[in-house]
C-alpha cells in the first residue's frame, strides 16, 4: 500500500476552496459560531422551580371521568382552572414585572455586570426600554398549568442561584396576593345585589317608623286599637253602674215617690249616660276625631311597618346566604414545593444547542441545494 502524503499548506488551502460555500454557510460557519458561544461564552443558568395549586372550598357536585373524580377529590373545579389561569397570565404580566422591579432589583439581577453580553438584558446597549425588559422576563420565567392534575409549575431563570429563588418566591407571593384579590372582588359582587336590597329594606321600615310617629304626633294617639278597647271596658264598667242607679232609682220611686235621693240619682244617671255617650263617640264616631276612624289610618301604617320588617328580614337572610355562598367559592393557593435555591446551573443545553444549531444547518443546506439544483435543471 502507498501511504499518503503527508497534508501540505497547500493542500489544505486547495481543500478549503474545494469545500462546498453553500454547505460552509448554512452548516459549518453557524455550528462553529454556537459550538463557540456555548462552548467559551455563555454563562450558566440556575433554575429555580416551585409548583402549586390554587384550590376551591366549594363542594363540587358528583361528575363521570377520572379527570372529574380527581378533580373533586383534590378540591379542584372548572372555575379554580379558570382563575388558575388567570394567575398564570398574571405572574408573566407587566404588572408582576413592575411590582418584582420597583426598586430595578430584576434589571440590577440580569442586567450589566451578570452574565455574558448575549444572555443578560440590555444586549449591547440596544434594549433598554420596558417593553424590552418584560419580553426579556417572559424568556426568563416560565409558567405551566398541568391540565390533568391542576398543578402550576414556576420556574425562574438566574445568573445566580439567590436571585432565581428569591423572583420566583416574589411571583409566588404575587399569584397569592392576586387570588386574594379576585376573592374580594367576587366576594363583593356576589353579595352587592343582597346588599342593596338590604339598603332599601332598612329605608323602608324608616319611613315605616316614621309614618307611625307622624300619625301619633298628629293625631295625639299612641295606638288607636288598644286605646279603643280601653274605652270600650270603660264605658261597659260605667254602663254597669248606669243599669245599677237605675235599678235602684226604680226602687226608690217604687217605695217612696217623695225620697230626696231621687234628684241626686236621676242628676248621676244623666252624667253617667252622658259619659257612656260621649266614650261611644269617642270610639266609634264618624268624625275625625274618633278612635275608629284613626284606628284604620294606623293599621294601614302598621300593616306598612310589618311589610317592612317582614322584607327586611327576607333580605337579611338572603345578604347572608349570599356571604355563606361566596365564602364557600374562596380560593386558596396551597403550594406543593417552595422555590428551591439550585446548587448546580442547568441550562444553557450547550450540546443539545449546538446539535440542533448543526441540524437544522444541514436540513436548510439539503433544501437549498435541492433547489439550486433545480432551477439548474430547468436553465439547462
Amino acid at each position: 500500500m502507498t501511504p499518503h502524503a503527508p497534508v501540505t499548506e497547500k493542500g489544505l488551502l486547495e481543500r478549503i476552496k474545494n469545500v462546498d460555500r453553500l454547505f460552509a454557510l448554512t452548516v459549518l460557519v453557524p455550528t462553529v459560531l454556537v459550538s463557540v458561544y456555548y462552548g467559551l461564552i455563555a454563562s450558566d443558568l440556575y433554575v429555580s422551580e416551585s409548583t402549586f395549586v390554587i384550590r376551591s372550598t366549594q363542594k363540587n357536585t358528583p361528575s363521570t371521568g377520572l379527570v372529574g373524580a380527581f378533580l373533586q377529590g383534590s378540591g379542584l373545579s372548572s372555575s379554580s382552572s379558570e382563575n388558575a389561569y388567570a394567575v398564570t397570565d398574571y405572574m408573566t404580566s407587566r404588572d408582576a414585572l413592575a411590582a418584582i422591579n420597583q426598586k430595578e432589583d430584576f434589571v440590577t439581577a440580569y442586567g450589566s455586570g451578570r452574565g455574558d453580553f448575549i444572555s443578560r438584558f440590555g444586549f449591547l446597549g440596544a434594549y433598554t426600554t420596558f417593553e424590552d425588559l418584560v419580553r426579556y422576563f417572559r424568556r426568563r420565567v416560565d409558567v405551566r398549568y398541568d391540565t390533568d392534575t391542576g398543578i402550576t409549575t414556576l420556574s425562574v431563570e438566574g445568573f445566580a442561584a439567590a436571585d432565581a429563588k428569591k423572583f420566583n418566591e416574589k411571583l409566588l407571593e404575587l399569584g397569592e396576593k392576586r387570588v386574594n384579590e379576585m376573592n374580594a372582588r367576587a366576594m363583593q359582587d356576589t353579595i352587592r345585589v343582597a346588599q342593596i336590597e338590604v339598603n332599601r329594606a332598612e329605608e323602608s321600615v324608616q319611613r315605616a317608623a316614621k309614618s307611625i310617629l307622624a300619625f301619633r304626633q298628629n293625631k295625639s294617639v299612641f295606638d288607636p286599637e288598644k286605646q279603643s278597647e280601653l274605652q270600650l271596658q270603660r264605658a261597659a264598667l260605667l254602663q254597669n253602674e248606669l243599669v245599677s242607679n237605675r235599678t235602684q232609682l226604680a226602687q226608690v220611686q217604687l217605695i217612696s215617690p217623695a225620697n230626696p235621693q231621687i234628684p241626686a240619682l236621676k242628676g248621676k244617671i244623666a252624667n253617667l249616660e252622658a259619659e257612656v255617650a260621649n266614650l261611644t263617640h269617642t270610639v266609634t264616631g264618624k268624625s275625625d276625631t274618633s278612635l275608629s276612624i284613626k284606628s284604620a289610618d294606623y293599621e294601614r301604617l302598621a300593616l306598612n311597618r310589618e311589610f317592612a320588617d317582614k322584607q327586611l328580614s327576607s333580605a337579611m337572610a338572603s345578604l347572608e346566604a349570599a356571604r355563606s355562598d361566596a365564602m364557600r367559592q374562596q380560593l386558596y393557593v396551597e403550594r406543593i414545593s417552595q422555590p428551591n435555591a439550585p446548587d448546580k446551573a442547568m441550562r444553557p443545553y450547550r450540546v443539545r444547542s449546538v446539535l440542533t444549531t448543526f441540524v437544522l444547518g444541514l436540513i436548510v443546506w439539503g433544501c437549498l441545494s435541492l433547489l439550486i439544483a433545480s432551477v439548474k435543471e430547468h436553465r439547462d
